[in-house]
């Protein structure tokens, strides 16, 4: 299983959860596939019912089964997943990756996203072994190297202080 949102908190009292996406988009996912999330220990089925887009890395949805404030809060903070594969596009993703800053030293390599509200941002591990949060918008974009899997940021001054 791939995990790909996380339900952050109950919508309203009919069950609607609101779900942010980690290294997808909202309107990438393909809402005829079932999303599992561990209940027990055993992950359960859930269709889509309802899917709103709420920004660039969020959405209101409704699932199967989830009827009532009750049902919606009891997911509250759970992980999302998909089946294997389903999602893996290796050109969207940039997990691995090197990313260089704007002078071109080696700043660390990607080990994740992190979705703070209206800023998504790249979790970096650097070459001392601290994690550092590098904003992730496409105007600080300088160029991405698919064959050697590096990505060229404008770093803001100060961030890596």
């Amino acid at each position: 299983m791939q995990e790909i949102a996380r339900v952050l908190k109950s919508n309203g009292s009919e069950g609607e959860l609101v779900m942010s996406f980690t290294g997808l988009s909202p309107e990438e996912i393909d809402t005829e596939e079932p999303v599992f999330i561990y209940v027990d220990g055993l992950p359960v089925p859930f269709y889509f019912e309802s899917f709103v887009q709420r920004g660039n890395s969020r959405a209101l949805v409704r699932l199967t089964g989830v009827r009532s404030l009750r049902d919606a809060d009891e997911l509250a903070g759970a992980s999302v997943y998909a089946e294997d594969g389903l999602y893996e596009d290796e050109e969207s993703s940039v997990e691995g990756w090197t990313v260089v800053d704007q002078n071109g030293r080696t700043v660390g390599q990607v080990s994740g996203y992190e979705d703070i509200p209206g800023n998504l941002c790249l979790a970096v591990q650097t070459k001392e072994g601290q994690e550092v949060l590098l904003p992730f918008h496409e105007d600080l974009v300088l160029g991405a190297d698919r064959e050697n899997r590096i990505l060229q940021l404008t770093v803001p001054d100060g961030l890596l202080d």
